[in-house]
């Protein structure tokens, strides 16, 4: 009988879940061509972070640097004040550029898996390899609210807790 337990049991956490779409890691967009997706993003929703409690007008900005890496400048409004940090990202190998590692407090690093993006490169979904971030950012401050909708359940298809998902204003001037 407890060789039977010991059997049955993984054999039901397999199913499990395979039934609720749990692969153990994120899939990530076939191919990212980074010169397009350089540039401004504007955070439309997030998970939230500890650091990013409390901030408005989030963006995101995107340049090559001269060894290769990519400089990422995150800002925001918070508190009233306005508020930005540099970090880098590196691309990870043969990953057709889907997958970045990015870095604010060396020698941290995390990931920056490219889970959805349009074929015009007007919007995103970024997460990491457990689904446990969430990042749908946009070239423009507003989205189209069905668009919107859309990603959301895109991302709960894809495992992401949407219920922690919160829209972020943008409300501010540039």
């Amino acid at each position: 009988m407890k060789s039977l337990s010991l059997f049955t049991f993984p054999l039901i956490i397999l199913t499990v879940c395979t039934a609720t779409g749990f692969s153990g890691e994120m899939k990530v967009v076939e191919k990212v061509d980074l010169q397009r997706y350089l540039g401004k993003w504007y955070e439309i929703a997030t998970i939230p972070q500890r650091f990013q409690i409390g901030c408005t007008c989030v963006t995101a900005e995107y340049s090559l640097n001269p060894n290769g890496t990519i400089k990422v400048v995150n800002s925001c409004r918070k508190e009233g004040q306005f508020k930005q940090v540099v970090g880098r990202a590196k691309v990870v190998p043969n990953t057709n550029n889907a997958k970045l590692r990015v870095s604010f407090f060396r020698p941290f690093w995390g990931d920056y898996w490219i889970v959805a993006l349009d074929a015009n490169y007007q919007w995103a979904v970024v997460s990491n390899a457990k689904g446990s971030t969430c990042w749908i950012l946009s070239r423009t401050k507003q989205m189209d609210e069905k668009l919107y909708t859309d990603l959301v359940e895109q991302c709960q298809a894809m495992s992401i807790d949407v219920s922690r998902l919160l829209k972020t204003p943008q409300d501010c001037r540039e």
